[in-house]
């Protein structure tokens, strides 16, 4: 399977809109490749980082899974379907994972009744962040990626319905064709302008004794501490979190993968890898100016997932640093476009301690 984070204009914080579009990739850099400029906490965790921006809302688009696999997604460790903290252990009651590839992205947290918050960046220590509002501290920050396979028997299973199952026309491609399209030229590598997977490192065996966690190669320690970002809530949209069909026991036990994804500010990202950070996030009232497309999802054969108390009361970041101003233009008749019924490898990316 594949994570794609992408770029996309902020929904303002009243009212439910219609999908966003995705405008390119985020910039991905494994942590172990930079362990003289990233913190030595950093190192610990393993992982990946992307540059973002204060308030810059993104998405997480997922392809190219070749079986049914359970994700979870965790922001600062807290679960972004169910409000749980995070945990090793998918669950039902409530359901704290989401179910690929019927789910195609994830655009927030899941506010029930088809609709999710934006993922809005922010940083730590305001209290805007859904990890601050949740469990009343913010120490972890960033997204944190968990998947679980079918076990074995389930997947035998799956096979054999797969093989005996008509081989339906090519359909036409979607999320990274339409919904991921970044005006301009079309893309290329599945869409998103060439993809940079956020591959998914299989959890490590644990150090020996005396195995200190978090220094670089030969021993060296990580650079000074980095400004710590983690995500928010920003409008709603119309986005399902579907319910999974399946009995939780069809699911192993254990994860086959995770990975820590860490959010950098610009200046702490030219700092520790001597790159330029994308430009600013365009203004959304030119592009809907423009006539570029918005989006709606639908899905008749899936249900929603039920909101949860706690992720109903988390609140947008406006709440914190003050209204937003941007101006607003409803798309016209005509440029929302429905979708719906309807790979590239990556280095392995080290896992750490979180």
């Amino acid at each position: 399977m594949q994570i794609r984070f992408i770029r996309t204009l902020r929904l303002p914080e009243s009212g439910t809109h219609a999908l966003p579009p995705g405008l390119g990739e985020f910039p991905l850099r494994r942590v172990e490749d930079h362990p003289d400029t990233v913190p030595s906490e950093w190192l610990a965790k393993g992982g990946v980082m992307l540059p973002v921006y204060l308030r810059e809302a993104m998405w997480l688009s997922f392809g190219g899974t070749r079986t049914p696999a359970a994700l979870q997604v965790g922001v600062g460790k807290v679960c972004a379907v169910s409000g749980e903290r995070w945990s090793g252990r998918l669950a039902r009651t409530p359901q704290n994972y989401t179910v690929l590839p019927r789910q195609p992205w994830l655009d927030g947290i899941n506010s029930g009744d088809g609709t999710v918050r934006q993922f809005v960046a922010v940083p730590l220590g305001l209290g805007a962040t859904v990890e601050g509002q949740v469990t009343g501290e913010e120490t972890t920050g960033g997204v944190q990626l968990q998947v679980f396979p079918l076990g074995p028997e389930a997947l035998a299973r799956w096979r054999r319905a797969e093989a005996a199952r008509p081989v339906p026309p090519p359909a036409p491609a979607q999320g990274g064709g339409l919904y991921g399209a970044p005006p301009g030229p079309a893309p290329t590598g599945g869409g998103f302008g060439g993809p940079v997977p956020a591959p998914m490192a299989a959890p490590p065996a644990p150090a020996g004794p005396g195995a200190p966690r978090g220094a670089g190669p030969g021993g060296r320690p990580g650079a000074p501490a980095a400004p710590a970002m983690g995500l928010g809530v920003g409008g709603s949209m119309r986005q399902e979190v579907y319910r999974d069909e399946r009995p939780l026991s069809d699911w192993a036990g254990e994860p086959s993968a995770r990975v820590f994804v860490h959010l950098v500010t610009p200046p702490a990202w030219r700092r520790i890898t001597g790159e330029d950070p994308p430009p600013s996030p365009v203004d959304r009232a030119a592009y809907t100016r423009a006539g570029l497309p918005w989006f709606d999802y639908y899905d008749d054969s899936a249900a929603d997932l039920a909101p949860t108390d706690v992720l109903g009361g988390v609140k947008p970041v406006g709440e914190w640093l003050g209204d937003d101003h941007t101006p607003w233009a409803e798309p016209a008749p005509g440029q929302v476009k429905p979708l719906g019924n309807a790979p590239r490898p990556g280095s392995p990316v080290q896992d750490g301690d979180w």
